[in-house]
């Protein structure tokens, strides 16, 4: 299912609303996320959550404030797909863009940007963090396609993904008559 179904089919809750480079043109990824709060300017835990990153995981790459410092290139996202991760969401930069992009690992920035990230800040994994206003804990459910990026609380999840697929339901009847001609100014009734 993509964002803005999820979106809507979530009550219009959960956007996380920030602008973020798809940086594998088409991809999409959902999963359940394992939260990463590095130090500023600090990628020490993105090297530790990948001893804890299970096959199908959202890794959500975060720092105190976002700043244009890359979190994770070429050789921590190998490790990454190694371990089968489903993709990542990075709330700073990335850096090695054309590799990451070659490699096929569905990944969202905020930037990409050439400046390292120091070894030396310990963080945490698995804690509640914000992106885009979005708060974003252990186990909820992101979305990420070309649209962006959503978060449903996983307490909502099974909720939310059946009105999702009632929507898309929905939908594909609607198109099947806006492709017959009619206009959905009439559907909707919007015309009053």
């Amino acid at each position: 299912m993509n964002v803005a179904t999820v979106y809507e089919a979530a009550g219009r809750t959960g956007l996380i609303d920030v602008d973020l480079i798809r940086i594998v043109p088409g991809s999409s990824a959902s999963g359940p996320a394992r939260t990463v709060r590095c130090g500023q300017g600090d990628n020490l835990m993105v090297h530790a959550v990948m001893a804890e990153a299970q096959p199908g995981d959202v890794l959500v790459l975060t720092m105190p404030e976002p700043e244009p410092v890359a979190l994770l290139g070429d050789l921590l996202a190998t490790q990454a797909r190694a371990r089968g991760v489903a993709g990542i969401l990075v709330d700073a930069a990335v850096r090695d863009a054309d590799e990451l992009a070659e490699m096929g690992l569905p990944i969202w920035a905020r930037w990409v940007r050439v400046q390292g990230a120091r070894k030396e800040v310990h963080g945490a994994i698995d804690e509640p963090v914000v992106v885009g206003g979005a708060r974003i804990c252990a186990g909820d459910l992101i979305v990420l396609d070309g649209d962006g990026a959503c978060v449903v609380e996983a307490a909502r999840v099974d909720e939310v993904l059946a009105a999702a697929a009632d929507r898309e339901a929905r939908e594909r009847v609607k198109r099947a008559r806006l492709q017959a001609g009619e206009l959905s100014y009439d559907i909707d009734g919007l015309r009053p």
